[in-house]
């Protein structure tokens, strides 16, 4: 009975459309295709061509999808009467059901992208082509994360500092938030109060450190296995999540305080640990959809990729254009809906023929973050632009200390060390936008 159910469904759905050629693949699946073997499997994403009857949607308020802080934030740049639209309805879940049953394992519903990502095999990507709501397949792209040139190196016999004349005792940190003039903020009683700053990394393995005691941390997911927790299962991996959240939110008086302390903060896991294993870029599609329906007013991402050797497949320099990643239209939309999205630059470097981007610090709304050190003078691992599109754009947009900057321990909840990346300028550079945020609400 279930068999006969399931395709009378299938027809009904089919009935609605004319008959047409099989969806078209995209760019990149069209290079990996042909040499793919029946069973060989990948991650691709679905687009569909259409969310259904949309007609019951279009009387329902906004707060059945975002929350009141969302729907607060989304007001700086929208009108009451256009606060949602169609990338803010779900799914169609007949479409969704069926491509469930033809696949190896749904990842993410992308609402912004009227798109599923999934895991299948050539087989299944054939018999995907012939559904009449399927638009088109395309490869998720994989990223493999940046190595930072030096994380979490011990501090041994940390020579002691005056304090200065503020209202808080930084510690060693005081070079890092001093000279992007924090202290000062933080004088005028601005710790980024009322803000929500989203922070998407590799897990966070221990969130019980001191310099966490007194965080508000009101939301997590992780959306690689898919849990509420953002723990990763394996307890060596999340630590570099450990390290970013610390710079820009951690509080302890004499160590370490983040520009951003007085923020409520939304964690969510977006990469897996091991540098052998490509980084999905649907997952942090995922995340900040996730994170706008919360409300969340700035994000943190320390992302970066190298090119893949086959199997695997990439993005590459050519394609830092602004326009073409998943991750960056999706930072792109995030920031039109009020959002900050603050990226990492990367960390490659300087090559004299192109850029050493990643995604989706292409992003022309995005606000990539570059390093330097503790002098002003830029960091020689920090990535350079410009965009390959028409002018090409300036990038990174701002720099902050990513060489030697304090962070908290991911494996003892007392200690401390050093770091070097533009992953921990990042979360410096994101603090600051929370600031300016919490001191000038109305702002995008």
């Amino acid at each position: 009975m279930n068999k006969i159910l399931f395709y009378l469904i299938a027809l009904l759905i089919c009935a609605n459309f004319q008959v047409k050629a099989d969806s078209p693949l995209g760019k990149n699946l069209q290079k990996k295709y042909h040499t793919m073997s029946s069973d060989e499997q990948t991650i691709v994403i679905i687009y569909l061509s259409d969310k259904g009857d949309i007609k019951n949607y279009k009387n329902i308020q906004a707060n059945a999808f975002l929350t009141d802080r969302s729907i607060k934030r989304r007001l700086k740049t929208r009108q009451p009467n256009n606060l949602i639209d169609e990338r803010d309805y779900p799914l169609n879940n007949s479409y969704v059901s069926l491509i469930e049953k033809n696949v190896i394992k749904v990842r993410h519903h992308l609402k912004w992208f009227n798109a599923v990502t999934a895991l299948v095999n050539k087989n299944q990507i054939e018999n995907l082509r012939t559904f009449p709501f399927v638009k088109e397949i395309e490869l998720v792209g994989r990223w493999r994360k940046n190595k930072d040139s030096e994380i979490e190196k011990p501090i041994k016999d940390e020579p002691p500092r005056t304090r200065s004349n503020t209202s808080f005792d930084y510690g060693t940190s005081f070079t890092q938030v001093n000279q992007i003039n924090v202290p000062t903020v933080h004088d005028k009683g601005i710790y980024g109060q009322g803000i929500i700053v989203g922070v998407f990394d590799n897990g966070f393995r221990i969130l019980n450190h001191e310099s966490f005691a007194s965080m508000n941390i009101i939301a997590q997911y992780d959306f690689v296995d898919h849990k509420e927790s953002v723990i990763p299962y394996n307890p060596s991996h999340g630590g570099h999540g450990v390290n970013t959240l610390s710079t820009i939110g951690g509080f302890k008086q004499g160590q370490l305080i983040g520009p951003a302390f007085g923020a409520d903060f939304i964690l969510a896991r977006t990469e897996n640990d091991s540098s052998e294993t490509p980084i999905e870029e649907d997952n942090w599609a995922a995340a900040i959809e996730w994170a706008d329906s919360i409300g969340v007013d700035v994000t943190s991402t320390s992302l970066g990729y190298l090119t893949y050797d086959p199997p695997y497949t990439s993005w590459t320099w050519e394609d830092m254009d602004g326009n073409t990643t998943l991750i960056t239209k999706a930072a792109d939309h995030a920031v039109s809906l009020g959002i900050v999205v603050v990226n990492s630059a990367g960390n490659s470097g300087y090559n004299a023929e192109h850029n050493t981007l990643n995604g989706p610090a292409d992003g022309d709304s995005v606000i990539t973050a570059g390093a330097v050190t503790s002098t002003g003078a830029r960091a020689t691992f920090s990535s350079v632009g410009p965009t390959t599109d028409t002018p090409p754009r300036i990038k990174p947009d701002i720099m902050a200390m990513g060489q030697g900057v304090k962070v908290a321990s991911s494996s003892n909840p007392t200690g401390y060390g050093t770091a070097n990346g533009t992953s921990f300028s990042c979360p410096l550079s994101a603090g600051v936008a929370a600031l300016v945020l919490c001191a000038n609400p109305t702002l995008t």
